[in-house]
């Protein structure tokens, strides 16, 4: 029988996560898994009193996952997709919309556990096919 393939793989920052099942093609974002979400969190977000930032990809920046300008009274998070696994992308997302409301624990700990549930579509698919691969 041949070995499995492994289900992780590291990102340009160095960290490992999951690729085995996610939104897009192999495990990879995708931008309309991007755009579902950016409307998701932002809605959210400002539901429930905060700043509703905007999302877009890549960053301006080479070599980094993910940045944060603040426009006025707003924000813009911009996070990169490419040769990513989903997860990465949306946890950069998620944490994208604590880092532009300066949230501190344990108010960011419910942000962050909200924002995960209103997208709970797109990370259950995720962890259904992790589960299935294990």
């Amino acid at each position: 029988m041949p070995a499995p393939a492994p289900l992780a793989a590291a990102t340009s920052a160095g960290r490992t996560a999951d690729t085995a099942g996610s939104p897009g093609r192999g495990g990879q974002a995708s931008t309309v898994d991007f755009a579902g979400a950016a409307r998701t969190l932002t809605s959210t977000a400002r539901s429930m009193g905060l700043i509703g930032p905007s999302f877009r990809c890549p960053p301006r920046l080479v070599g980094v996952d993910r940045t944060i300008r603040r426009r006025g009274d707003g924000a813009i998070v911009a996070v990169r997709l490419r040769e990513r696994p989903w997860p990465a992308v949306l946890a950069d997302m998620i944490e994208g919309v604590v880092v532009a409301n300066a949230l501190h624990p344990p108010a960011a700990d419910r942000v962050r556990a909200d924002l995960w549930r209103a997208c709970a579509g797109q990370a259950g698919d995720t962890e259904r096919h992790v589960s299935a691969a294990a």
